[in-house]
């Protein structure tokens, strides 16, 4: 029989495996790096002999992002082993490849300690260097409960149980046996370049009425040289955590009394977000958009009639005034639908842009909760677009040009998806191809590449999400544009037509930045907490060298901020070195300094956070610069924005 390998057709026997058949094709280089091999868009383990009817055999190879899952997936294998080699009581529960590593979810007696990861991974290594070969085998699901009933692992039963297979799949590495559906690479000593990273609470299956386990997380990759870049990049990650961050800077803080997912906002950082919001709400009156503002609760019956209270109840706050349960709203687009709805609209009217800075409540599980990043009160950059059919391809475009003007003022890279219809929704067949089929056409008009996140839309439409990258190239979701031909329906929005008819509007839901909080958190990380001048709590601090000019930078401060600039003065008894430091510590953008010269010449003395010194200049000369740095990113944009306070 014959297989294409590489558009080459190859002579093989049906007795062959993966690995002679691949082995022959490719070659020593090429073979080395790969780890499985997909046929049919299945992928399978290169030990396994060829699938039958297979005409096309591919190589899967390390680098790839599949090949990257699988060393992933191979790995927390090999950790699971090594924990029961190392604890034998411990039960193991799920063990799967995550972006960057993988994780395996384990139930013991004790917390692990970070004396117990490293004792782990050094016999990770051993099983490593054992090179034992991963080794499949299909059986009856009767058996394999026989198997983990005979050594006490509870949660392997219980996935057995939800099955609905005759048969399942095991792989056994050493003595190490685990229900899976691979593949695998083809022995342990593939994996060379692993590090465990940390260990964390998680309740099994996420649900916070089961067992609490233990997580250990860690990290593979192909080669030494990735494995050494992603932990550098972890530990930059740490540095940059908006968590100490926000706390080293006075920004926020979070307190066991207000409750978890409750940030507090201290002054430098409500400032930073009353900016942020003030410069949205502008940017949106300049596009057309209109402000509206909606309560906080709304009768249950009204998220019964939205499909809220069968759809996404478990995420909702409820409570009960003069006998009638209220929801407590965890979106804004009940509310704009009934400020639509307050009177007849012409289809003249249309578009209608209701935006508002809506502040919205969630019930995040506690294990999800991680500072601004994951809360359960935050405010959401919202609107609601009602349109006309023949008016949402525009719609959806001036939208997307709103995400790309934002995403280059704060220079993020981006990546676009178009998450369709889940199980859990509402809505005809038809309405769900014709939304589809519109975010699909605007993207494609603007010329935008996206992938396809099947399954993943909202209960009532699908969504564009765009997802930026930070300065450590990392993905967050923050933009979504979701088309509802849904809701419009349930709640009989209508408007009158050219011809005189009642017909029904399309809802656009859309937020740019997301959560004002986390985009927040996401701002602290990319800027590493030095954030651009303009959006700086503090744009300058100044600092006097003696007491003598005490009173000059007291003026200074006052001439300053008559230029609209947020300047503070160290008027402290300390030595300027110190000062300095604890200014750039502070990561405010620039360092005013006055001596006696200075003084006398009525001038600053200007430095630059990072170290950077501009020399004396005038006070005037001294706010066009900050001005200008202010400006340029607006103006790199096209936009403007008037920042002073």
């Amino acid at each position: 029989m014959q297989v294409l390998i590489a558009d080459q057709p190859q002579d093989v026997r049906a007795d062959e495996t993966c690995a002679e058949i691949l082995g022959a094709a490719l070659s020593g280089k090429k073979m080395k790096k790969t780890v499985a091999c997909r046929c049919a868009e299945k992928f399978h383990d290169l030990n396994r002999p060829l699938p039958p009817d297979c005409t096309h055999l591919e190589p899967v190879y390390s680098d790839q992002p599949e090949g990257l899952d699988i060393i992933r997936h191979s790995t927390a294998h090999i950790m699971a082993q090594a924990v029961k080699t190392l604890f034998p009581r411990a039960k193991v529960a799920i063990g799967p490849a995550v972006e960057n590593g993988f994780y395996y979810d384990f139930e013991f007696d004790r917390s692990f300690t970070p004396e117990d990861l490293a004792a782990i991974e050094k016999e990770m290594e051993r099983i490593v260097a054992r090179d034992e070969a991963f080794s499949r085998r299909d059986v009856p699901v009767d058996e394999a409960r026989k198997l983990f009933l005979s050594c006490n692992e509870a949660y392997k039963l219980e996935l057995l149980e939800d099955m609905e297979d005759d048969r399942v799949s095991l792989y056994q590495q050493g003595d190490f046996i685990d229900l899976c559906r691979g593949p695998h690479v083809p022995s342990t000593g593939t994996l060379q370049s692993f590090k465990l990273t940390s260990v964390a609470g998680a309740y099994w299956r996420g649900d916070e009425h089961r067992p609490m386990l233990q997580r250990i997380y860690g990290t593979a990759w192909a080669s030494d040289k990735d494995l050494k870049k992603h932990l550098q990049q972890l530990e930059e990650a740490r540095k940059r955590d908006h968590r100490k961050l926000g706390a080293e800077l006075e920004l926020f803080t979070f307190s066991d009394q207000a409750g978890p997912g409750m940030p507090l906002f201290m002054p430098k950082g409500a400032l930073i977000r009353t900016i942020l919001e003030d410069f949205e709400t502008k940017e949106h009156l300049k596009r057309g958009y209109e402000l509206v503002r909606g309560p906080q609760l709304l009768r249950r019956e009204l998220w019964k009639k939205s499909g809220h209270y069968d759809n996404y109840r478990e995420n909702m706050y409820f409570s009960e005034i003069d006998e009638q349960v209220y929801g407590i709203k965890p979106m804004n687009c009940l509310s704009h639908m009934l400020i639509y709805k307050s009177s007849l609209r012409s289809y003249r009217d249309l578009p209608r842009r209701f935006f508002e800075l809506g502040v919205v409540h969630r019930h995040e599980k506690s294990g999800v909760l991680h500072g601004l990043m994951r809360v359960r009160q935050f405010t959401q950059d919202d609107a609601h677009i009602l349109c006309r059919p023949d008016q949402l391809q525009e719609e959806i475009i001036r939208i997307i040009r709103l995400v790309q003007d934002l995403m280059q003022l704060f220079d993020f890279e981006y990546d676009i998806e178009i998450s369709t219809r889940p199980e859990k929704s509402i809505g005809t067949e038809e309405d769900w191809d014709r939304a589809i089929q519109a975010l699909q056409q605007a993207l494609e008009h603007l010329g935008l590449n996206y992938s396809i996140n099947a399954g993943d839309g909202a209960f009532y439409g699908p969504k564009i999400d765009v997802k930026l990258r930070d300065a450590l190239n990392r993905q967050w979701q923050c933009s979504t544009i979701q088309c509802d031909f849904t809701l419009p329906n349930r709640f009989e929005l209508q408007y009158i037509g050219q011809d005189g008819e009642r017909h029904r509007p399309v809802m656009l839901h859309r937020t740019i930045l997301g959560a004002i909080e986390r985009f927040m958190g996401v701002l602290i990380e990319h800027y590493a907490g030095a954030l651009p001048a303009w959006l700086s709590p503090v744009q300058a601090r100044l600092l006097n060298i003696t007491d003598e000019q005490q009173d000059y930078i007291q003026s200074c401060r006052e001439k300053l901020r008559g230029f609209g600039l947020r300047v503070e003065a160290d008027e402290r008894n300390e030595k300027l070195g110190f000062k300095i430091r604890e200014a750039q510590m502070a990561k405010i953008p620039y360092i005013l300094v006055a001596g006696n010269q200075e003084m006398q010449d009525q001038t600053l003395n200007l430095r630059l956070r990072d170290g950077t010194q501009k020399g004396s200049l005038s006070i005037e000369s001294v706010a066009d610069q900050i001005l200008k740095e202010c400006q340029e990113p607006f103006t790199r944009g096209g936009m403007s924005y008037s920042f002073t306070y």
